[in-house]
């Protein structure tokens, strides 16, 4: 029976996608490859971590994992910010990337909160 679809699954995984490309584009056509290092890993981290999170053991543990990806989005934010001070990457593709990590934010945001308001603890 086919899974049913998962909207953070997929926006995260889109994100990584997106994440894995511009991370090519800054090495290989702008010279760039320290701080494209570090947003391919926290990119690509945060859809890791949702995937986890789906075949958690407890809902505890589903928690940690999306709190997990949370931070890692958190991150990738900061990195986006620097790539975009830096010259690397212009206004158009900062805020298209910001929109995107924005969305998954929210997404990862409003399911711990439901999860712990669920579990009793909020």
């Amino acid at each position: 029976m086919p899974r049913k679809e998962n909207t953070i699954v997929i926006k995260s995984d889109l994100y990584s996608d997106r994440i894995v490309k511009m991370y090519q584009i800054l090495t290989n056509y702008r010279g760039e490859t320290i701080l494209s290092k570090q947003i391919l890993r926290s990119g690509t981290s945060i859809g890791a971590n949702v995937a986890e999170g789906i075949n958690a053991q407890s809902d505890a543990d589903f928690v940690s994992k999306m709190s997990i990806a949370l931070k890692e989005a958190n991150e990738s934010l900061y990195w986006l910010k620097k790539l975009y001070k830096g010259n690397f990457i212009t206004e158009e593709e900062f805020t298209s990337m910001d929109a995107d990590n924005v969305e998954v934010i929210k997404l990862l945001t409003s399911i711990i909160k439901t999860k712990k308001k669920n579990m009793g603890l909020l």
